[in-house]
């Protein structure tokens, strides 16, 4: 790990200001590897930073932040998290379990206890790909000497569904139940604030020079904004080992009733591309539909209709059913 400075301010502001002196004199992909970066939880950041792929010459932590929203506070208009909302205070939060849970099984899962107590949601939307080209410096496009790395050689995690050259998959594990919920989040920098949906947060980079999400530099996840609950909810996810290991594919659901009908469903897939996937096939499929075993199997056939999967990766077009299917009957309240 390389020397950098460290600086421990009081407020956002003084925060926002060191973080605005980064950028003047690197590229843009370089920009998020070095410069100066925001420290919170760290789960992330220290490991890019063990392994040479993050070199920031200065660490500001943003832990210490006497106006910096932390915990859940329930509003009328839905819940507000502060981005330094642990996710094992999300996990146990009683009205996230209650009228969310959705977001409480997402962060059940994630990582392992001893994370939990750490890793901040504002860290979980901001963690970088956990993709290994990406990992051994050949940026988000997995690119070296003009050639795909990632379609030409070891990609049975990667994406399988692409809107664009990017084929890692986007690591949050609360950013599919986000979407689903229509959750915002707020972004302040030295000119303001402006709140960004979350399914608009997140992107897919064309190019080596962009990011994987809109946060620019200067800029601090401060909350995030959840509206009020309604309908059912549920996130189902697939790994390879029970012990700590990172999904394979989840899927997020969010259904508005009436009576036995759905009037209306969001489900997002989450590990198979490079931003949270909306599956617009399977919304569309559901409306009108009651929730059955054949129902949420059909269901997930359609949301994985339009998957590209690459050489070694096609098992994820299966798991990605299982996980729209079983996510919808546990929405139901079905045994699956």
């Amino acid at each position: 790990m390389k020397a950098f400075d460290y600086t421990d301010p009081q407020t956002v502001d003084e925060a926002i200001a060191l973080l605005g002196q980064d950028g003047h004199d690197h590229e843009p992909w370089l920009r998020a590897l070095a410069g100066v970066h925001p420290l919170a939880g760290g789960t992330d950041l220290l490991t890019l930073m063990k392994a040479d792929v993050a070199a920031p010459s200065h660490l500001v932590n943003i832990k210490h932040l006497l106006d910096l929203p932390s915990g859940i506070a329930e509003m009328p208009q839905g819940l507000t998290l502060g981005a330094l909302t642990t996710l094992a205070d999300i996990e146990t939060h009683a009205v996230v379990k209650q009228h969310y849970p959705l977001l409480a099984q997402a962060a059940a899962v994630a990582a392992t206890p001893q994370l939990r107590n750490m890793a901040t949601l504002g860290g979980n939307l901001l963690q970088r790909p956990r993709c290994w080209y990406f990992r051994t410096g050949n940026g988000l496009l997995g690119m070296k000497d003009g050639k795909n790395l990632v379609e030409s050689g070891e990609n049975q995690y990667h994406a399988i569904f692409a809107n664009g050259p990017a084929r890692f998959v986007s690591p949050s594990s609360l950013g599919p139940a986000l979407v689903a919920l229509g959750a915002k989040v707020k972004l302040v920098s030295a000119t303001g604030s402006r709140d960004v949906a979350v399914e608009e947060f997140f992107v897919s980079p064309k190019t080596n020079d962009e990011r994987e999400t809109v946060l620019k530099p200067g800029e601090i996840l401060t909350e995030i904004m959840i509206p009020a609950a309604s309908g059912k909810n549920a996130t189902y996810e697939i790994r390879e080992r029970e012990a700590m290991d990172w999904p394979v594919a989840t899927a997020s659901v969010v259904l508005q009733m009436d009576g036995s009908s759905i009037r209306s469903a969001r489900v997002v897939l989450g590990h198979v591309a490079a931003k949270p996937w909306v599956a617009t096939e399977a919304q569309q499929f559901l409306a009108g539909k009651s929730i059955t075993e054949e129902t949420a199997e059909q269901a997930g056939a359609a949301a994985v209709k339009s998957a590209q999967p690459l050489s070694k990766n096609t098992y994820k077009v299966q798991l990605s059913k299982v996980a729209v299917k079983r996510a919808l009957l546990t929405a139901a309240g079905k045994q699956v």
